[in-house]
């Protein structure tokens, strides 16, 4: 099974920052550039929800409330994408997920918790 992999979870304050990395494994490098990538979290209890994209041509969409404090990107020669997060929420703790559209390849999940 085909898995991306999410890296730069923690804890931290709220106000504070952290940036979340995914890579596609080698297995599937030749399919990174043309593919819209996603962010997804899921907080306890709650359905997972959509947080950002990333279009091949790097256009980009947000959730309502995280518009402004995060910002994805992406690196075709490096096949990552990032998540950069700013003025953390309690209510932005869950598990966050790399995901990759058209080929449904997902991450095993990183753990961003924010709190005093």
């Amino acid at each position: 099974q085909v898995r991306l992999v999410e890296s730069g979870g923690g804890l931290v304050q709220p106000g504070g920052s952290l940036r979340l990395t995914c890579a596609a494994p080698r297995a599937i490098t030749s399919t990174f550039s043309p593919k819209t990538m996603a962010w997804y979290r899921q907080a306890p209890g709650k359905q997972r929800e959509l947080v950002a994209t990333i279009t091949s041509g790097r256009d980009t969409d947000y959730a309502e409330s995280v518009k402004g404090r995060f910002t994805i990107s992406r690196d075709n020669s490096r096949k990552t994408v990032s998540l950069q997060m700013r003025s953390l929420k309690p209510d932005d703790t869950g598990v966050y997920y790399c995901y990759m559209m058209g080929n449904d390849y997902w991450g095993q999940g990183t753990q961003v918790t924010v709190s005093s």
